[in-house]
């Protein structure tokens, strides 16, 4: 018993059971299953039309893009050097979640820092399911990775598909023909890899008698029947 007259120091996991957060519920149900994950509902934003005298060079943009990353806030960060864009996905403030935060304005300020000026006109931000967009993303089929091959649409590629896959089973079937052809040819040829004949008349090679046959006298005709028994 707890005989102390100062209250002990409550703990820090169950003071933020006690918080607001604490309300938040991280479990999200996908095919009558649940998942548990560490966000919902996140942010994505996306910095174009950057002066390309701020991104410098691709060696530049490639250590940006690593510093980004380094934000415990910051899930997800391209620099492309190219397109003279940024796209940030953050864990915004206003998130029901235990994990760090950081706001669309510390980032500007994180790239004022790093010498890249931001213009405000050009930045657009959307919300990102973490679930459906990000954490689910690979455990689905690769089919939602397809995309279409270079010079296609993906309309175009979506009714070209279902042909395509016709045709590469007719393929892969007429591969296997082929291959089976090769095999009983082969094995005609060169008897000797049986070790009992060809493959034709390896169904009327004698069957070779265990130990308990010899002993038994069973097996020398099939017709016989009966038993038979060493004089002793």
């Amino acid at each position: 018993m707890d005989r102390r007259e100062s209250a002990p120091q409550e703990n820090g996991f169950l003071k933020d059971l006690n918080t607001d957060e604490a309300e938040y519920d991280d479990m999200v149900e996908y095919n009558g299953k649940k998942y548990r994950v560490p966000y919902k509902i996140i942010k994505e934003v996306t910095f174009s039309g950057l002066n390309p005298s701020d991104l410098k060079d691709i060696e530049h943009s490639a250590r940006l893009q690593y510093r980004l990353l380094l934000l415990d806030s910051v899930l997800k960060a391209k620099v492309e050097f190219i397109r003279s864009r940024i796209i940030i996905t953050y864990n915004p403030p206003e998130s029901m979640n235990r994990k760090d935060k950081i706001s669309r304005q510390q980032l500007i300020e994180f790239l004022s820092k790093e010498g890249v000026g931001v213009n405000p006109g050009s930045i657009a931000e959307r919300d990102v399911d973490y679930f459906e967009e990000i954490y689910k993303y690979q455990f689905e089929p690769a089919s939602i990775r397809e995309h279409a091959p270079y010079g296609y649409s993906r309309e175009q590629w979506k009714q070209m598909k279902p042909e395509w896959d016709r045709k590469q089973k007719e393929v892969a079937q007429a591969k296997y023909t082929k291959f089976l052809k090769f095999q009983d040819s082969y094995i005609d040829q060169h008897p000797e890899l049986l070790g009992m004949g060809t493959k034709r008349n390896f169904a009327e090679q004698p069957k070779k008698l265990t130990l308990k046959d010899r002993i038994m006298g069973k097996g020398k005709k099939e017709k016989d029947k009966g038993f038979w028994f060493h004089g002793v």
